[in-house]
Formats: C-alpha cells, sequence, structure tokens
C-alpha cells in the first residue's frame, strides 16, 4: 500500500444517476462502500464533491439575470448539500466522518482547518470537504487539488464515468484511445479535459500525481492505490 492519505473527487453529476439531477440514495449507497473499504484497507480519505447535480455557476450565470460571482456561491452551496448527502451515507456504513466547509456554518459542519482536517485523517475520520475554495471563479476540480496539496495527500484520485484519459470522448467517437500515462505539460498543452488547467497546475508545482479512473467498477479504488492500474490513466 503506497499511498496513505488520499484526496477523492466525485463530480455532483456522479451522485444524479440515471435522473440526471438530484441525488440517488442508490449511488450513495455504492460510493460509502467504496469508501469503507479504503478506510478498512488503512488509508487516510479525503473527499471532495462537485454540485453540479443541483446548479453549476456558469450554468446559472448565462443570461446576464444571475452574477457569475452570485452563481459560483450557489454552486458552493450545492457542494455542501451534496457533502451532507455522503456524511450521512458514510456514517450509515459505520464510518467517522467530519464535514468541513469553507464558508463559515456552523451549525451544519465545522470550518476548514488546515490542522484540524489533518488531526481527523490521523485518527481514521474520513474528512469530506465542500464549498469549494470559498471563492467565485475557482472549480471544484481546484478545490479538491488544493485541499489535497494542504492535507499532504500522496495521490488525488478523479472518480469518473470513464477508465481513464482518452485522445477524444469515447462515448461519441469509437476510435478513441486510451492514455495510460501522461505528463502535466502534456495535459496542459493538449488541454485535455483531465481536470480544469487551474488544478492541474496546482498539481504539477506540488508534484501531485492525478489518477483518473472509472468510479461505477466495483473496488476500482483500492485496486488502483494497491497498484492495479489497468482501469485509470495517471497525469504526473
Amino acid at each position: 500500500m503506497a499511498n496513505k492519505r488520499v484526496l477523492v473527487k466525485f463530480s455532483g453529476e456522479a451522485l444524479a444517476g440515471e435522473a440526471g439531477h438530484g441525488i440517488d440514495t442508490k449511488i450513495l449507497k455504492y460510493i460509502a462502500n467504496e469508501i469503507k473499504s479504503l478506510v478498512e484497507a488503512g488509508i487516510e480519505v479525503g473527499i471532495v464533491i462537485g454540485g453540479g447535480n443541483i446548479i453549476r455557476g456558469v450554468t446559472a450565470a448565462e443570461d446576464g439575470i444571475i452574477r457569475r460571482t452570485s452563481g459560483d456561491y450557489m454552486g458552493m452551496l450545492a457542494t455542501v448539500i451534496n457533502g451532507i448527502a455522503m456524511q450521512e451515507a458514510c456514517e450509515h456504513k459505520g464510518l467517522e466522518v467530519r464535514m468541513q466547509t469553507a464558508i463559515k456554518m456552523e451549525q451544519i459542519a465545522e470550518p476548514y482547518i488546515n490542522r484540524r482536517a489533518i488531526r481527523h485523517l490521523e485518527k481514521g475520520r474520513v474528512v469530506i470537504f465542500a464549498a469549494g475554495t470559498g471563492n467565485p471563479f475557482f472549480t471544484t476540480d481546484t478545490a479538491a487539488t488544493l485541499r489535497a496539496v494542504e492535507i499532504g495527500a500522496e495521490v488525488i484520485i478523479k472518480a469518473t464515468k470513464v477508465d481513464g484519459v482518452y485522445d477524444k470522448d469515447p462515448a461519441k467517437y469509437d476510435d478513441a484511445v486510451k492514455i495510460h500515462e501522461l505528463s502535466y505539460d502534456e495535459a496542459l498543452q493538449d488541454h485535455i479535459k483531465v481536470m480544469d488547467d487551474t488544478s492541474i497546475a496546482l498539481a504539477k508545482d506540488n508534484k501531485l500525481p492525478i489518477i483518473v479512473c472509472d468510479m461505477s467498477i466495483k473496488g476500482n479504488l483500492l485496486d488502483i492505490l494497491n497498484g492495479n492500474m489497468n482501469n485509470c490513466s495517471i497525469v504526473k
């Protein structure tokens, strides 16, 4: 087990299931089981979840009625809703969980305090980081990379709907070729949609590997951290 502390990034859309919006409790249960397998293996786990299943700041601000700043704050609140749901699902599986938010809301969660987050991880608690970075114009991908660097995670895993990085969209093109390993510079120069450019640049500056994998493959997260890299791609 090379990776002792990891941060897993889930998209908000992943929680929606086939409905395409809202929260599917079956998906929550599945993800909670996957996280539990990591904790039981002795891995310290941080989680960041997007809010796209509820609202996206960019989309909310498209017609100009809602300012982009306000739209992004709405998106941050969506990640808190998803975080509460994930916390409940993980606790239902017997895990100890703490949620920390980048925007203070003491009745719901702890404020983000780096040393406290690390202490929770050391005690075997899952830590959910919600409300993005607390600043508009930054994505939850960037928030995930930032938190991963801050807590000293050895790797960030982006759990998606595809089993890695492709040279073009495999859902649209049958001849799409999987790229098992690529450098940060290649990801930036070729604009490959691994994560947004800001998060990739931050990962590069801090030598933080990014693993992209299919979250729907049962046991895939643990397999990856045990060294089985068949169902993923890595940027490093």
